[in-house]
């Protein structure tokens, strides 16, 4: 009889919600966080000599878990790393320039957009290079886990040399050794890393393909999407948003972008 009644209590548990067994543990079950967060991007997602992270993202990041009543650590990633660590469960959320297309949706949940940018070409000072085009035949310097030179030649056509490289640091020292012609990426990526090199590296000011930067959650947490999302919304709806563009990337920044919520992709 015992065992009867504890096989009809497993049956009821399964055929309700709230037993644990109707989905996957999400976010919003959590009383902490771990976060993934770039560590190689000043003003954007950078680790200090303290092993402290500070930036936009970091704090866009820290932001979020407060709203939805969590406590947070972070994990420093690389753009290879953003995947992998919510597939391994390493990570709950990545706030890591990350941004969303449909491949990626494929593999990962996006809650977001959080921010709104567009791509840009860095380039050396007395470099002649003012939009996309004028990559034609050029040297790009290509990040491992990024996308963004690749949408230079299969998005938009333009004949260009892929160089690899493993992060935006050695980007650089290519760029100034003239190993490559220019690095792409969001604009915000960019002016983060003229402003910490101080060699006079420049923006293009080119300004292509709207990037849509979301918060990387695991497949299938839409309960946590959904949560994110309304938190975004009162980061703008509060002034957190433009109080951190201003913050990290100065007032003048403002004019570059859009300070309103986001139109979101949806949690599905």
């Amino acid at each position: 009889m015992k065992r009867v009644l504890a096989a009809l209590l497993v049956l009821a548990c399964t055929a309700v919600a709230g037993c644990g067994l109707d989905r996957a543990e999400s976010i919003v079950d959590k009383d902490e966080l771990v976060i993934g967060v770039r560590s190689d991007l000043p003003s954007v997602g950078f680790r200090k000599a303290d092993g402290t992270y500070e930036g936009f993202d970091v704090d866009v990041a820290r932001y979020l878990a407060a709203r939805l009543g969590k406590s947070v650590s972070f994990l420093g990633v690389l753009a290879a790393d953003r995947e992998k660590v919510l597939m391994d469960g390493r990570a709950d959320m990545v706030v890591a320039t990350f941004t969303i297309d449909q491949e990626r949706k494929r593999r990962v949940l996006f809650a977001g957009p959080y921010h709104i940018s567009y791509q840009d070409i860095l380039i050396r000072p007395d470099e002649k290079i003012a939009n996309v085009r004028d990559l034609e035949g050029r040297r790009i310097c290509e990040v491992q886990g990024s996308n963004a030179a690749q949408r230079v030649v299969e998005e938009r056509g333009v004949k260009a040399q892929l160089v690899p490289f493993p992060d935006y640091n050695r980007c650089l020292t290519a760029l100034k050794d003239k190993q490559v012609d220019a690095v792409t990426t969001n604009d915000v990526i960019l002016a983060g890393l003229a402003a910490r090199d101080g060699s006079g590296l420049r923006l293009a000011n080119a300004l292509f393909n709207e990037q849509r930067t979301g918060v990387g959650l695991a497949k299938g947490d839409v309960p946590g999407c959904e949560a994110v999302n309304r938190a975004i919304t009162a980061m703008y709806q509060d002034g957190t948003a433009q109080k951190l563009l201003r913050k990290w990337f100065g007032a003048s920044w403002l004019k570059r972008g859009i300070v309103a919520v986001p139109q979101f992709e949806g949690c599905s």
